[in-house]
C-alpha cells in the first residue's frame, strides 16, 4: 500500500425501505478536516486521469457502479516512491480510499452504466487558484496502462 493511503471497509445497512451507508465520520481515525462535498461521474470505459493535489486530501467512495481506481506515488522523499495501487470500488465493494497530498490518481468506469463518485476532500475548491495538478491519462511518466486485463 502507499505509505499513507488509507482504505475503510464501509458497511451497508439495508432495510425494507432502501439502504444507508457512512461515508465518512469526524470520529473515525482517517478522518482530517472538513472541505467540501461533491460528486463526479464516468461514463462507462471512460478514464479521469491523472492528478494530484499539493494540499488537499481526497477521500473517494463510488457510490454507484464499479470504478477502477488507481494511484501512483509521485512523492521522491516517500518509503513507495513508484508504486501504484490499484482498487476497484463500487456498489460491489464499497470502500472508502483516503488519498493523500502528491499521490496521483485517477479512475476508471468498468460498469456497463455511468458510476458515481462522491468525494469528501479536506480543502475548499478554489476557483482562482485550484489545488489540482493534471498529467495526460496516457502519459508515460506513470507506468500504468490503462486497458482491462483480460485472462
Amino acid at each position: 500500500m502507499i505509505d499513507g493511503v488509507k482504505i475503510k471497509k464501509l458497511k451497508v445497512i439495508p432495510d425494507e425501505r432502501g439502504r444507508l451507508m457512512e461515508m465518512l465520520r469526524k470520529d473515525d481515525d482517517l478522518f482530517t478536516k472538513f472541505g467540501q462535498v461533491y460528486i463526479t461521474t464516468a461514463y462507462p470505459g471512460v478514464v479521469k486521469a491523472w492528478h494530484y493535489h499539493k494540499v488537499q486530501m481526497d477521500n473517494f467512495a463510488v457510490v454507484n457502479g464499479m470504478m477502477k481506481i488507481v494511484l501512483y506515488d509521485s512523492r521522491k522523499e516517500s518509503p513507495t516512491f513508484g508504486q501504484v495501487n490499484e482498487f476497484i470500488a463500487g456498489i460491489h465493494n464499497p470502500i472508502l480510499i483516503q488519498v493523500p497530498p502528491m499521490v496521483i490518481h485517477g479512475f476508471k468506469c468498468i460498469g456497463e452504466h455511468e458510476a458515481m463518485v462522491v468525494n469528501c476532500p479536506t480543502e475548499l475548491y478554489n476557483y482562482n487558484a485550484p489545488d489540482e495538478y493534471r498529467i495526460d491519462p496516457h502519459s508515460r511518466e506513470i507506468p500504468y496502462n490503462w486497458e482491462r486485463k483480460d485472462g
